[in-house]
């Protein structure tokens, strides 16, 4: 790894990249049903603040996140291995290495991936950091509001985790 004036790589083998410390943001009880899933910050890795991009490992029965939709930020997935299967409000489609998946900010549509086989999925997951972004999880009691760069949740009526 080549580091820069900064103290910043300036090339990094993404693989080889730390693991995010805290597994997930999620409050218990949903945190527990993100076993399975390591996520590789790159961008913050380079410092970026306009965007995140991570590399994500999902094991067998491992999801990437509960479903979901951004109230403000976009989202985008691209599968380097594996054959998860994406949940979408339309239903279930099953991906491949080389596809690729977009959700646009506001598109009420909540998404997220299933590692429904006996092999390692690893995905690139790119987002914009939009202040002020809310998130939604259609199928559970739960809400995101991104204040000061932290997500901070709360059942649906509104009241805090």
């Amino acid at each position: 790894m080549s580091e820069s004036k900064l103290s910043r790589p300036i090339a990094v083998t993404a693989a080889e990249a730390p693991i995010r410390t805290r597994p997930t943001a999620y409050p218990e009880p949903f945190a527990a049903r993100l076993a399975g899933r390591t996520k590789h910050p790159l961008g913050d890795l380079f410092g970026l603040t306009n965007f995140g991009v991570n590399l994500t490992r999902l094991a067998p029965g491992a999801i990437s996140a509960l479903r979901h939709w951004h109230a403000a930020q976009d989202e985008f997935v691209y599968i380097l291995k594996g054959h998860p299967t994406l949940v979408t409000d339309e239903g279930r489609t099953r991906l491949a290495p080389g596809v690729c998946a977009g959700f646009p900010a506001g598109l009420a549509n909540g998404h997220h991936l299933l590692n429904e086989t006996s092999e390692e999925v690893l995905f690139l997951e790119i987002g914009d950091r939009t202040a002020g972004d809310q998130g939604s999880y259609p199928d559970d009691d739960l809400e995101a509001r991104l204040v000061d760069g932290k997500w901070r949740f709360f059942h649906k009526d509104g009241t805090p985790y």
